[in-house]
């Protein structure tokens, strides 16, 4: 019972996060309230690898 408790409790906390991204930071605007999430959101997401146009043929190939 207490697993379950648990993983609903971390289920809405990454949701949380999830929607303050796309609310917020997505956007180019600050969290209002806690600026340094916003922060750590976005510095987060410049780290996060990207498939570019050339990878993305490239992977449809295989």
């Amino acid at each position: 019972m207490l697993f379950v408790v648990l993983a609903i409790l971390l289920s809405l906390a990454l949701s949380g996060v999830v929607v303050l991204y796309v609310a917020y930071p997505h956007r180019g605007e600050q969290v209002p309230g806690v600026p340094w999430l916003g922060d750590a959101m976005a510095r987060a997401a410049d780290a996060a690898p990207l498939i570019e146009d050339e990878e993305r043929d490239l992977l449809r190939l295989r």
